[in-house]
């Protein structure tokens, strides 16, 4: 269930996080002052987190803008590309598990992606930035403006995700509904402001929170999550069918007020 009483936040053992838009800005580094907050976050509690992102991208944007003991790494644990992947750190970064896509299934996924555009006659944004439908691997992702926008543009970037995510909205889950059902064997997210992300069944949020309790022996009773997306259709909607406490945010500056909580 939803925390109403920030009281309960200091008796959790682990606390998950979402990475993109709560953590971070939309594909941006993270910023310093939330570097010395999850710093001080690891001393006290442990951390996962839970992103749609691969993992170079957890790496770019988060790992190496945190500040920390190589001793308190062993307190994180990454969950990139939706929990398809996990990375823990024992003299260094190792992974876990990954659960990659067949060759059948990211064709499937493909020829979806072009066959819901047609039908619904979207048309892609005039200048992109880097590939618009990316393999993962473990997932394959679709992007508006294509996964380089951000890195190009910086700032200006941001907005244009914004933006185009306030006026689309619906299209977005328009387009995520119908390859849901084209896909009924697959996992259709709708995750971020422009991106859509496709993994195996039954491999979302709720899947990552699982491993979380398998792994590490934590109960989900003891864990918190957080997120931007907790809403249906949203990708960490999937959460809340695991009845772990969670608190749905706007953004990294709500995220900064929760951890400031806990400490």
């Amino acid at each position: 269930m939803k925390i109403l009483n920030l009281k309960k936040l200091q008796q959790k053992d682990l606390i998950v996080f979402d990475l993109d838009g709560t953590i971070i800005r939309t594909k941006s580094p993270m910023e310093a002052d939330m570097s010395r907050l999850m710093a001080k976050l690891l001393v006290a509690k442990k951390v996962a987190i839970i992103g749609g992102g691969k993992y170079s991208i957890f790496q770019e944007l988060f790992l190496r803008k945190l500040k920390c003991s190589k001793e308190l790494l062993k307190k994180l644990f990454l969950f990139p590309t939706t929990a398809t992947a996990f990375y823990r750190y024992s003299s260094g970064w190792k992974k876990v598990y990954a659960l990659h896509l067949t060759v059948s299934e990211s064709k499937k996924i493909t020829k979806a992606f072009k066959d819901v555009f047609k039908e619904i006659g979207y048309e892609h944004p005039q200048k992109t930035y880097g590939k618009i439908i990316e393999h993962r691997g473990t997932q394959i992702s679709f992007s508006v403006y294509g996964q380089d926008l951000v890195a190009e543009l910086g700032d200006k970037g941001v907005k244009m995700k914004e933006e185009w995510s306030r006026n689309n909205f619906k299209l977005k889950m328009k387009i995520a509904g119908l390859l849901s059902k084209k896909l009924p064997d697959l996992e259709v997210h709708a995750a971020g402001f422009t991106t859509i992300d496709i993994t195996k069944k039954g491999i979302n949020k709720a899947y990552g929170i699982h491993q979380i309790e398998k792994h590490l022996k934590i109960p989900i009773n003891k864990m918190l999550f957080i997120g931007d997306a907790i809403f249906p259709g949203g990708n960490d909607y999937a959460v809340v069918k695991t009845g772990v406490d969670h608190l749905q945010v706007k953004g990294p500056e709500e995220t900064k007020a929760i951890i400031k909580r806990i400490l």
